[in-house]
């Protein structure tokens, strides 16, 4: 049986945490302003990297929003695809996964 409310705490401190590092990659992707082109080159590089890193971030708070969604709803933990219970394992390592390991292979 899945523990819910230790799901949805894990899930609350995930989001909680992608939520501050985007704060952060925003912060740092607004303070590169150089005027030297040696360094804009280098803050060019890094700003790719930290948007990479934003779109990453704001996939996996979608992701997030929608398993508080189907806690909410008394779905989380089933497949979104077929019905079938999403194992304890598969959580663990995936605790926003609306698929089984079934329908996500």
């Amino acid at each position: 049986m899945i523990d819910i409310p230790r799901r949805k705490a894990q899930l609350e401190a995930r989001l909680a945490d992608l939520g501050a590092r985007l704060e952060g990659i925003e912060a740092e992707l607004d303070s590169h302003n150089s005027r030297d082109l040696e360094e804009l080159a280098t803050e060019r590089e890094t700003e790719e990297v930290l948007e990479s890193m934003g779109t990453s971030g704001q996939q996996e708070i979608r992701a997030i929003t929608a398993a508080l969604a189907r806690i909410d709803a008394d779905e989380y933990g089933y497949c979104v695809k077929c019905g079938a219970e999403i194992g304890e394992a598969r959580l663990d390592v995936l605790p926003y996964t609306p698929f089984c390991r079934k329908c996500a292979g």
